[in-house]
């Protein structure tokens, strides 16, 4: 009880001084702000027990969507693997009960054996929570309030990929942008298929606001990035295998740059840090790379490439100036970002889908068997701890309210924060 008294007590003044903790920052989209999988709070463990969890519960269906919070309200979204009925679910975050669960009927079709019917994670800000979906006939985006009230839906036409949907929505001052990114699994050339575009809407009213084509080439699930150069507006910045890295002007759509840096398929999502943007490209044949590109605003060019054991789906994080990946067949890495060289490089086992998250100096990696590998956020390799979640995961933890959320196919759980009364649902 003290603990808690204390905490509320630090919170309380530093609200009044104008200062936000560390642990209140919210975390309002896929890898949270800017989709850089970092938070500098320092009360996660490097390991745990089951009894250790602030809460864990039983999700309706499986999936793959990563949890997004703002305040007290958490928001995630699962699917039923044999209908294809979307969920949207939202839970306290401090006591894990469910607030409410919105349905969604769709249509199955075709999933690569390491996707689901719910893998997009939702974007929150103060107001709504956005998430977004695909079937064959039509790909929603849709608008709810915190209390799960639908306030606008936009159904942005058909789909056509061999793996499923998986792109998330990102929001960026009063737009909501999602890419749809689409390709020709079946043999049909890209005149008969829509055409692959970024968009952006109102995210009070979902009236559309730009909308730009790209290349119908190879499905792109990366999420997209804002890079703010000090000279211009913001940009929206992703990859894609058909129009590599590129930047876009937030408001108006307009294409500011492109580099053709790819030239696989791009699952993992742009890091931006000063003016370097990373992002990687790869197969399940091998092949896979990392760039990273310097931009001054009207143009990137390349600093330099890492073709050894770079991450395909796993997006990379960073702490100051150096740079933590793991590639797909569980070898990690630490790079300098300035250069590239390899400081460390070490086999930790297991395969990764989710992307490592950083809190302080320890980083999180979730294997898809659903271990969870915490390493030193450092110069010098360390292994700090392992904990099996019992059940596989392919998904990105969050972080917030001082606390590492997990979800794994059918299960969420929360570590960490403030010392507390242990809460059950």
């Amino acid at each position: 009880m003290h603990h808690r008294l204390r905490f509320y007590l630090l919170f309380a003044l530093s609200i009044l001084s104008g200062i936000t903790p560390a642990f209140a920052q919210e975390w309002t989209r896929f890898r949270g702000p800017n989709g850089t999988g970092e938070s500098e709070v320092t009360s996660i463990p490097s390991s745990w027990t089951s009894k250790d969890y602030n809460w864990q519960i039983k999700l309706p269906g499986v999936g793959h969507s990563s949890p997004v919070l703002w305040g007290d309200h958490l928001f995630l979204m699962s699917a039923d693997p044999e209908t294809a009925t979307r969920y949207l679910l939202c839970y306290n975050s401090t006591t894990g009960r469910q607030l409410w669960e919105r349905k969604f009927e769709s249509s199955t079709y075709k999933l690569h054996a390491q996707s689901s019917y719910g893998s997009s994670t939702p974007a929150v800000d103060s107001e709504r929570v956005y998430f977004a979906w695909a079937a064959p006939k039509n790909t929603m985006l849709i608008a709810l309030t915190h209390e799960g009230d639908v306030v606008w839906k936009a159904d942005l036409g058909t789909w056509s990929s061999q793996h499923g949907f998986g792109t998330s929505p990102i929001i960026v001052d009063d737009l909501v942008i999602l890419s749809s990114s689409q390709e020709t699994p079946d043999g049909r050339s890209a005149e008969q298929l829509p055409q692959s575009f970024v968009m952006a809407f109102d995210r009070k009213t979902g009236e559309e606001r730009w909308r730009t084509p790209r290349k119908t080439a190879v499905t792109s699930y990366s999420v997209p990035a804002i890079f703010q150069p000090s000279n211009g507006p913001k940009q929206v910045v992703s990859l894609s295998t058909g129009d590599g890295m590129y930047a876009l002007d937030a408001q108006s759509g307009t294409e500011i740059w492109s580099n053709l840096f790819f030239d696989k398929r791009t699952v993992s999502s742009p890091v931006v840090k000063k003016d370097f943007i990373l992002g990687s490209t790869g197969s399940g044949g091998g092949g896979t790379y990392l760039v990273a590109a310097r931009s001054d605003g009207k143009q990137a060019t390349l600093a330099y490439k890492v073709d050894t054991q770079a991450s395909y789906v796993p997006t990379v994080v960073l702490r100051g100036d150096l740079v933590f990946c793991v590639s797909d067949g569980g070898i990690a890495s630490c790079l300098d970002l300035e250069s590239g060289t390899v400081h460390w490089r070490k086999r930790i086992g297991g395969n990764y889908s989710s992307s490592p998250v950083r809190a302080g100096d320890k980083l999180f990696l979730t294997a898809m068997d659903g271990e969870v590998v915490v390493l030193a956020a450092e110069k010098e390799f360390q292994e700090l701890g392992r904990v099996p979640l019992g059940e596989g995961s392919r998904s990105t933890p969050a972080i917030a309210n001082g606390c590492l959320y997990l979800r794994t196919f059918s299960q969420l759980m929360s570590i960490g924060g403030p010392k507390r009364e242990s809460v059950r649902p």
